[in-house]
């Protein structure tokens, strides 16, 4: 459902919120062991969630990505929003550009009450609450 960028996104930033503070960073080797990406990829995508002020990152010998102030509130919709856009909770089931509600495709109905769920469910979601879920055990990130 979601592109392996959105994936790797929330992945990384779940890792990172459970693993880094300000005191002890996350280097990029690291994250990329813990959530099996690619690291040049991964890079990328890190990137895009620092300059959006999901994550923060500091350079150097004792750099790396962490989450600072408030970004451990940050909703997983968010981070899908920042890496791909908002095409997953607003666009067509089948890709289609013309489907509407007065022009509706197929499998409007159905994936529109499916796109809505996979929405709230993303509004609600944080960073810190899946965070606390992995460090308690009741969660895992490596395929």
């Amino acid at each position: 459902m979601f592109s392996k960028s959105s994936e790797y996104a929330i992945r990384a930033a779940i890792y990172i919120a459970a693993e880094g503070n300000k005191d002890k960073k996350v280097g990029i080797s690291e994250i990329c062991d813990h959530i099996v990406a690619p690291q040049h990829f991964t890079a990328k995508i890190l990137q895009i969630l620092t300059r959006s002020n999901i994550i923060s990152s500091q350079k150097g010998v004792n750099g790396g990505f962490f989450l600072g102030e408030n970004q451990n509130d940050t909703r997983l919709i968010d981070i899908v929003k920042a890496v791909d856009g908002d095409h997953l909770f607003t666009g067509c089931g089948l890709g289609l550009k013309e489907c509407s509600e007065t022009e509706p495709c197929p499998l409007h109905i159905t994936f529109k009450s499916l796109r809505l769920g996979i929405k709230n469910m993303m509004e609600e979601a944080t960073i810190g609450n899946m965070a606390k879920k992995l460090k308690k055990g009741s969660g895992f990130l490596r395929t």
